[in-house]
């Protein structure tokens, strides 16, 4: 593409996210996502989790919607419109829609996000809303391409969603595609970690902020994490800085880390995210850390553990590693798509 034809599609690109924005900031049933919302979400999660855990919608669990919101709230909230649905002062339903935006990197580079997408959670007892998530839905993403990932098992919910000109995706459901299989395993028998010599396990807490960012980055780069969405995850209600674990290389590069998401009211931990820099992988350090996270978390009081990956055929190396220290499948996301109509 020559570079002026390059220019014209950028400026197109900034003209239609520029719109979309003004569209739907005009709406009166329209607020950003709040770090209250958040904590209201958590609790319908919870309260779905104790019921039907399997019914967890991708980017819905108790753990993903503070890890989400935390990392991304300052860079992206501007783009995060969403509506809550109450039932007896109860929250039985949301809807938090990603607005086309642009995705900055820490390799430099930038990523124009043209689709919408939408998480989302519907109590089991409330169903029937889910006809008025998709069309609030709908209100805010018009002239664009939608994409949203219910659970699986969501029989009803997948039946409205086809109802409403929905169709699986593609791309995500490719042999390198994007959708996730949630896993678990509880926590009765653990077995001992072990790391090589002259590694160690450490805590966020211990680290410090800057290490806890560093480990991030280095394990999924190019990443668009940064300290300000670590500080945003940080303030989070549910974060603590002891579950938050790292591994420690000998030359003090922190190598592995993860962060545990505990949901004290079913006693359950999540894994979120995990990751190990690349010149360190294929060490062991991954089943340890996993394994010494667990520990902690059954120590604060879990007695079960849960953790997402991608499950399209060709990302097996996290799938393999989490199958290795006990984890089996729980439920799985269907990735479905409605083109833009022009």
């Amino acid at each position: 593409m020559a570079s002026g034809e390059a220019v014209l599609h950028g400026r197109e690109r900034v003209r239609r996210l520029a719109g979309i924005l003004a569209q739907w900031r005009n709406m009166s049933d329209c607020e950003l996502l709040t770090a209250a919302d958040v904590q209201l979400m958590q609790g319908l999660a919870q309260r779905v989790t104790a019921v039907r855990p399997d019914l967890i919608n991708s980017d819905a669990s108790f753990g993903e919607l503070a890890w989400i919101w935390g990392k991304g709230h300052a860079s992206d909230g501007g783009t995060w419109p969403r509506r809550l649905w109450f039932s007896g002062g109860a929250l039985v339903a949301w809807g938090w829609a990603y607005l086309p935006h642009q995705v900055r990197r820490s390799d430099g580079s930038v990523h124009d996000v043209t689709s919408a997408y939408l998480g989302y959670q519907v109590d089991p007892g409330h169903a029937e809303l889910v006809d008025e998530v998709i069309g609030w839905y709908h209100a805010v993403t018009a002239g664009v391409e939608r994409t949203v990932l219910p659970s699986a098992a969501d029989e009803f919910g997948l039946q409205r969603w086809t109802k409403h000109g929905y169709q699986g995706d593609p791309a995500a459901l490719g042999d390198t595609g994007s959708w996730t299989q949630l896993n678990e395993r509880d926590l009765t028998e653990l077995v001992d970690p072990a790391l090589p010599d002259g590694f160690r396990f450490r805590t966020a807490d211990e680290a410090g902020p800057q290490a806890a960012v560093q480990a991030h980055v280095d394990a999924w780069a190019p990443s668009t994490y940064t300290a300000e969405g670590y500080e945003g995850v940080r303030q989070t209600a549910s974060y603590r800085g002891d579950l938050h674990v790292l591994v420690e290389a000998p030359d003090g590069t922190m190598a592995s880390s993860t962060i545990m998401w505990l949901d004290e009211v079913n006693k359950t931990a999540e894994f979120e995210p995990v990751g190990t820099h690349p010149a360190y992988r294929r060490l062991g350090l991954g089943t340890a850390m996993l394994l010494h996270g667990m520990h902690l978390a059954r120590n604060a009081g879990a007695t079960h553990m849960t953790v997402a990956c991608l499950r399209a055929p060709g990302h097996t190396r996290a799938r393999g590693l989490y199958y290795k220290v006990g984890f089996r499948p729980l439920s799985r996301d269907a990735p479905l798509i409605k083109p833009a109509v022009r």
